[in-house]
Order: structure tokens, then sequence, then C-alpha cells
């Protein structure tokens, strides 16, 4: 096998160059007894051109054939300027075959048929098609850059376990039985959050990691149950000189990566953020901001809004311009409705502002008054639509924010070239779950505002905690705090979130002793890196920017991972596996 050059290098340049190449066959297309052949390596696809009577052999020639050539750089009369080697094509003159291949079970381009279990399941042919060839070595070039911005920045690269103790940092870990400890386990670790805040107290002062995590997460779109992580903490820094290298970093990938002007990044508090985008990760792409309609409606006898503010809610809404009434039938209203009861709203006011009033299910309820003062609060011009919901401000913030995305995409209200920045920072630091308790809202290593120690005992969802999130167009990219850093704060931490001192002592009891030995102030951040490449080359799922992911089942069809183990394995692991039958 013999490379004089990768195929999509070639250009006028190479014209009179007699050239040896490897690839695959993309594509065969015979007229007479001229056969043209476009052959695809990791850099691109190149035209051959073969006569079939000087190589008659070619006509055994299939798709996905690995072939040697050789042949001569011309330039090609048909340009194809979507091909980046458009401008020439190659004579061939020898060619070898390296390898057959069968008919293969998917079509390998950028537009395939196949479905995408079908993609996963023959994942080695998936990953031949340009576009993810290119999503991957795109991924590769931001690690690289990350890794050499931060090491540029005096940043270690330290590894740490990745089988440790089971700590409960907001996730469902994967517990991983000890053979030689029968009854024990080990966790996969979720992050290496306690582990690089140990060699902060370690002295290593600044540290970063390409680290695997795991948790047991229901999967969705941006979401893997292994992941990876650029993990990042540094000592002796003020939240705005961490936050300073975090936008050193995306810079650099944003203009030596994507070639892309150097981004702004604008800082959102959490209660603005959650306000004007209905969302603590905002799409700065969508100028829609939601509106405010309590002042319009503050003496309504429309029950449904005077019991919300009654009770102390919010009305939250959006106003779509753009003469858009005409094509809002029944149907679609209640698809828009039905997504935000599945955000926890009851329903959806729906208004269609046409010939100087309003027109709607609900619009009977509003007075004459209330219609001119809306149109006057929100410059209602003919055909805009108006939505409202109602209840609880976050539920009904978000609501509607899940509502403002769905109608920025419907509508082609959204850049999706652009590259929009943001910071949300002035995080609750605690909040109620599911069952009325309070947890940590991001993690129990988090630290508040200093000013608002005080308030942990007696008004903790009142505390803000130093914590900051980066957003990019609407995907949480990067989330950290600055952490505690006294060992009494961190235990009360612990048991204002419900720990005892024994559940304390038994899962971070190293972790709170080691506070006992000089811990300097410190702070870290977490790149999701599979979220931030699938951002930034604009991919629908982050499995696009992974090799070999799961499924939305949270299974590898490739692999038809999770399996059942062996009775010997079972046996070896001091495990006895109850299955249940199946019917």
């Amino acid at each position: 096998m013999n490379r004089t050059n990768y195929n999509g290098t070639l250009r006028m340049s190479h014209i009179g160059e007699t050239v040896e190449l490897l690839g695959w066959v993309s594509k065969r297309r015979n007229f007479g007894s001229i056969v043209f052949i476009d052959l695809r390596d990791r850099s691109g696809i190149v035209q051959l051109v073969v006569n079939a009577e000087n190589l008659p052999e070619i006509e055994s020639i299939r798709s996905e054939y690995l072939i040697n050539v050789k042949g001569l750089v011309r330039e090609r009369q048909d340009k194809n300027p979507k091909l980046q080697t458009g401008d020439i094509e190659i004579d061939v003159t020898e060619f070898k075959v390296i390898n057959k291949s069968a008919q293969t079970p998917m079509i390998i381009a950028d537009e395939t048929d196949a479905l995408e279990d079908t993609r996963l399941k023959y994942r080695y042919l998936d990953l031949r098609r340009p576009e993810m060839q290119k999503n991957l070595m795109t991924r590769a070039k931001i690690t690289s850059n990350m890794r050499r911005t931060l090491e540029d920045m005096g940043f270690l690269d330290i590894e740490t376990p990745m089988l440790t103790k089971s700590t409960p940092e907001g996730a469902r870990e994967y517990l991983v039985p000890s053979r030689v400890h029968p009854g024990d386990f080990y966790a996969l670790a979720q992050s290496p959050q306690i582990f690089k805040q140990l060699l902060m107290i370690g002295g290593l002062e600044r540290y970063y990691q390409i680290a695997r995590c795991f948790r047991d997460e229901d999967l969705r779109a941006d979401r893997q149950l292994d992941f990876t992580q650029v993990d990042i903490e540094a000592s002796f820094l003020s939240q705005d000189e961490f936050m300073d290298i975090v936008e050193t970093v995306a810079s650099n990938v944003m203009v030596d990566v994507l070639g892309e002007d150097k981004p702004e990044f604008p800082l959102i508090d959490f209660n603005d953020a959650i306000n004007i985008y209905g969302s603590d990760k905002p799409d700065l792409r969508l100028a829609l901001h939601l509106k405010d309609f309590a002042s319009v409606f503050k003496d309504s006898e429309f029950k449904v809004f005077s019991s919300t503010l009654e009770t102390g809610g919010s009305l939250k809404g959006l106003v779509l311009t753009g003469n858009h009434a005409d094509t809002f039938t029944r149907r679609i209203q209640d698809q828009y409705t039905d997504l935000v009861k599945k955000h926890g709203l009851n329903g959806l006011v729906i208004l269609k502002y046409q010939n100087n009033t309003l027109a709607g299910s609900a619009a009977k309820f509003i007075t004459k008054s209330e219609t001119e003062a809306m149109v006057k609060e929100f410059d209602l011009v003919e055909g805009d639509m108006v939505f409202i919901g109602s209840g609880a401000w976050e539920t009904t913030s978000m609501a509607i924010g899940a509502l403002r995305l769905a109608l920025g995409k419907d509508f082609d209200l959204i850049d999706e070239k652009a590259f929009k920045y943001c910071w949300v920072v002035n995080f609750p630091m605690f909040e109620m779950n599911d069952e009325d308790q309070l947890v940590a809202r991001h993690h129990p290593f988090t630290a508040p505002r200093e000013a608002d120690i005080p308030l942990i005992d007696t008004k903790p969802l009142e505390v803000i905690a130093q914590a900051y999130d980066l957003v990019l167009n609407g995907f949480e990219i990067a989330g950290g705090s600055m952490r505690i850093h006294d060992q009494a704060l961190q235990a009360k931490m612990f048991s204002v979130i419900g720990f005892t001192d024994e559940q304390i002592e038994a899962r971070f009891g190293f972790f709170v002793d080691a506070f006992k030995y000089g811990t300097p102030p410190h702070g870290g951040i977490a790149f999701g890196l599979d979220r931030f490449a699938m951002a930034l080359v604009h991919a629908n799922s982050i499995r696009d920017v992974i090799a070999f992911p799961k499924n939305a089942s949270a299974r590898c069809p490739l692999t038809n991972a999770p399996a059942k183990g062996t009775p010997k394995q079972l046996e070896d692991l001091h495990l006895i596996i109850d299955y249940p039958e199946k019917n």
C-alpha cells in the first residue's frame, strides 16, 4: 500500500504530478468504457477517471471497496464547486483492491436514509460518513486547543480515580461490585469533584483533566450515561479572575478552531434569565423575550388570571409579531398548549390581534380596557399572536420559555449559524425537590455568597450561591462555582440538606477531615465537552460528536451492552441476580 497524498488535499497546484492514493469507493458511475469513481478518505473525496479498456478489472469494483490507485492529476472539465478537489481529477494508470466490501446496510454519505439505531449498530460504517468524520475531527481540535490554552496558563493535567466511593452529588450512580471485598461496591465517578478539591488542598493550585464521568440518568439529545468533561480547578483566584480564564479557553476555541471572531460573554443574573428568557440557559440568538402581563390584568375578572395573582403567582407570556395569526389553526394551538402542560402549566391562553380586537377562546373574558392596555403596553399590530401562561413564577416562566424556543424554531427566528455566549450568575443556593426537601441547586460543595451565610439556618431559600454557568446557544456548556474551604461551613451545608453527622462521616468523612489542614480558597468549572462540541458543529444530538454512544434507551446497538453476567462472573463477584421472568 502506497500513498503520496491524502485525497482531499489535491488542488490545481498538483496538476501534472503522479500520485498514489488510498481510500474507499464512495460512488461509481459508468459511461461506456470510462468509469468515474469518487474515492474517499478522512480528508475528503477526489474523482478518479478509469479507462475500462486499459484496466478491465475495474468492472469488479463496488461501493466501499478499499483500493490503492496510481495516476496523473489533471484539470477537470466539468468542475464541481461543492468539492474542495472539484477542480481536478485523477487519470488512473494502476489500481489494486486492498479489501472487498459486502453490500452495506446504509448509505454512507452526509445524507443517509438509515435510522439512528441502524447507524449505531453499524457505527464503524456510520463513522465513514464525511459529516461524522468532520464532527469528530473538530472535536479533537477543540480538545487539543483547550488543553494547550490551559497548559499555557500553568494548569497541570492530573488524573483522578474512576473507581471511587459512592457520594451523593445529585445524579444516580453506577455501582461496581468488588471481587476481593465481598458485598462492597465502588462507584464510577460522576465527576472528579471531590478529588480536584483535594488536589487544591494538596497545593497543586491549577489542575485540569479530560475526565470521563458516569451518571445513570435518563437520556436525551444532549445527555449520555458516560461522557467527557474538561475539568478545571484553581486556587487563590477570585470568581471574576477564574471566569476570565474560562473565557480565554472558550475564545481560543472560537478563534483558532472555528475561525470565528472573539465572542462576547455578557453576564445575566439568574432571576433575569428566568424572567426574560424563561430559562437558566438562555438562547440569545432568539430576540423573543418573555412579557409580564400582571399589570395589564391586575383587576381582571377572568378567574384564571385573578386567582393566580391573588396567590402571588405570575402571568408570563410572549408576543409573536409578523402577521402569523392566520396560520394558527386550532390543531397548532393545541400543540403549543400541550407543550406548556408538559412543563407544568394547566393551560395556555392564545389570542390573535386582528381588526383592532382580540380573538380566541379566552377573548370573551378580556375587557376592552384590558385590550387597549395590552395594545399600548406591547405595541400590538395587526396579525400579532399573544400567548399567556399563569402559575408560580419559575414554573410559568420556564414553561413559556419552552414555548419561546418552539416558536423560534417553528418560525425560523433563530440564526442557526450564530454563536451567542453568556454567563448566568447569582443562582439560588438551595431549592426544594419533588419530595419537598431542601437540596443544593448545584452541589453541596458550592460556596454561598459571603454576605448570605447568616441566612443559611433561617432563610436558606434566599441564599445566593457563588455559582456560574457558561451558556452557548441555549446549552449549558460549562458549570462551576467557588468552593467552600471552611470545615465548619462545609459541615453546615451537609447538615442543612439533611445529612446526619453519621451520614456525613460515612460518606464524606475523609473529605471533611481534609479541611482541617489549611485548605486554600478555590473554585472550578467543568466543560461538558460532548455538549460543547455538539453546539459548535451545530449537531442535532450529542450522539453525533461521540464515536460510540448509547441510544435513547441507554443501550449500545453495536455491542448489545448492557448484557447479563455469566454464572462464573456473578459467582466471582458474590452476586445472586433474581432475573424477572418474561411473559
